[in-house]
């Protein structure tokens, strides 16, 4: 009976300290500062550049084989 008591207050401890921490937990950050207006969003360029050389070159090469 001892060992029934201990452990319902041990159990009971467990709980009321889990409703005490639970809103802190549980609780959310506040959101990111919004962009300033005049900041635009960058664009990736590494994939446009390189898009654009093989654009060129499959140009050349269609230029190329043109003439002959």
């Amino acid at each position: 009976m001892k060992l029934y008591t201990k452990t319902l207050f041990f159990m009971a401890a467990m709980v009321i300290i889990a409703l005490i921490t639970a809103p802190d937990v549980l609780a959310q950050g506040a959101p990111p500062p919004p962009a300033l207006p005049g900041m635009p969003d960058q664009a990736p360029l590494g994939g446009l550049g390189l898009l654009a050389a093989a654009g060129g070159a499959y140009a050349w090469k269609k230029l190329r084989t043109k003439k002959d």
